[in-house]
């Protein structure tokens, strides 16, 4: 974090100091919630949660290094005493980011915000010093402590904004004000919440209509191929710039195709010029978060060959999305367990099935979470999709939601073994080791809820087994 005294900090947001003897010392490290994470210089933000309460480890806080606590009620070590915490991290936030030379970067989407925000930090930390979220910490907490991570150094601030609801993207843009908006795509993630489609891209368009216009630098990347998202071309004063496989977008892919591995390659055009792109990631929806990716460097002034080197060497830098695992026994384990959502269900599945050629698959999957009334048919449409693509099996984890996956399989023309219903993870580990084969391809994929994960790491774990029997 940029160097702030405790009665600079006190005076930004409105608080009062109990127990600090010199309100002149810097913190300069980070700002943390979690007392483990305490460094030398940090200010620790004492949050209260349904089972802790961070007051309670305030004077652990610091005795570990924290320089104050960020609270709301005296705690017997140096404190800024505030009426709430969140609001005064965020006011915290707002004021360190009007410091910094750095570029804001927003983006938002129903899908794909974590892997497009990841590839975004990997092309422009190869031009300047980069800030990015962490993760999937998107919200009102996560996003101002991303913030206060930046020094006077960072020159490209990348921040992930998610909504459960219309106004949470505004909030978010109160406190980090972008210069660029990107939004991916308007699906049915939380559409059991927001009430239907049109209500989530009101809400994903609330970050285009934060951006400064565009004679003072604003510009908004929409994804040209979804409608919904390009029609937010109209609420914003910025400039807009389009990416996608469409003839009109601005930055596009051509000849998209998906290698034997499962990986994407294309042709990469931006007007700058245009350069061949093999990524390392697995599915073909990741080229639709490499242009919008493309499309934030390009108008950040890198060039389409720099774009594509950069795309072709970037990683995987956040845990169980499409993260793959070789066991010594040739057993691919595909650990996409982070999260699933309708259109990330069928981009995993379709990257399994390229994966699989010539192997046998297996698709272990379970519920996704908050698809209000269209729950039902989405299920059943992701279990005849698994029939579609030849996958040799489909394992569904779990209650009601994993038995209309299921059906929807059954319905499909998958009978006998070829697909069946477990009761839970463990379930699905025992029936996994006791029929995999050499050479097997699985994907292991649900909401973040059923902690499916625990399925793909009990059969990394299990390497070595399918060989020895």
């Amino acid at each position: 974090m940029i160097a702030l005294s405790l009665a600079e900090i006190a005076s930004v947001v409105g608080g009062q100091t109990h127990d600090i003897p010199d309100p002149s010392v810097q913190v300069h490290g980070p700002v943390v919630i979690d007392s483990r994470q305490v460094a030398d210089g940090s200010l620790f933000a004492a949050f209260v949660g349904e089972r802790v309460d961070g007051h309670d480890y305030a004077d652990q806080a610091v005795r570990a290094g924290a320089v104050a606590v960020l609270a709301q009620r005296p705690v017997g070590v140096p404190a800024i005493v505030v009426e709430d915490v969140q609001t005064a991290l965020g006011a915290l936030a707002r004021h360190v980011v009007r410091l910094l030379g750095a570029t804001l970067v927003g983006l938002t989407g129903s899908a794909g915000k974590t892997s497009t925000k990841d590839l975004i930090a990997q092309v422009l930390r190869r031009k300047a010093p980069t800030v990015f979220t962490p993760g999937s910490l998107n919200n009102e907490i996560g996003l101002p402590l991303t913030a206060l991570t930046a020094t006077a150094e960072t020159r490209f601030l990348v921040l992930e904004m998610g909504a459960r609801g219309i106004g949470h993207i505004s909030y978010l843009t109160d406190l980090t004000p972008p210069k660029i908006g990107l939004v991916l795509n308007v699906g049915t993630a939380h559409i059991g919440e927001f009430g239907g489609r049109e209500q989530i891209a009101q809400a994903k368009g609330e970050l285009v209509e934060a951006l400064p216009p565009a004679s003072e630098g604003g510009t908004a990347i929409l994804n040209a191929d979804d409608p919904l998202v390009r029609a937010m071309a109209s609420r914003t004063k910025a400039k807009v710039l389009l990416f996608g496989e469409s003839g009109e977008a601005d930055v596009r892919a051509e000849n998209v195709r998906l290698m034997d591995s499962g990986q994407p390659a294309f042709m990469l055009h931006t007007p700058s010029g245009a350069s061949e792109v093999t990524m390392r990631l697995y599915g073909e929806h990741h080229v639709s978060n490499a242009l919008a990716a493309a499309a934030v460097a390009h108008e950040l002034g890198m060039s389409a060959t720099e774009i594509a080197t950069a795309l072709s060497e970037a990683g995987s830098l956040s845990r169980w999305r499409m993260e793959v695992t070789e066991r010594p026994d040739g057993v691919t384990i595909v650990n996409d367990a982070y999260n699933a959502n309708p259109e990330s269900m069928r981009a995993a599945l379709r990257a399994l099935a390229a994966m699989g050629k010539g192997r046998r698959t297996w698709a272990v999957l379970g519920k996704m979470a908050e698809l209000g009334d269209e729950a039902l048919a989405e299920h059943d449409a992701v279990g005849r999709l698994a029939v579609r693509l030849n996958v040799g099996k489909l394992v569904a984890v779990g209650g009601r939601e994993a038995s209309w996956l299921q059906l929807g399989a059954y319905n499909e023309g998958s009978w006998g073994e070829e697909s069946v219903h477990v009761s839970d993870a463990q379930a699905a580990v025992d029936l996994l080791r006791s029929e995999l084969r050499p050479g097997d391809v699985v994907l292991v994929k649900a909401s973040r809820s059923v902690g499916l994960e625990s399925v793909a790491q009990a059969l990394i774990d299990a390497e070595g087994e399918v060989a020895a029997r």
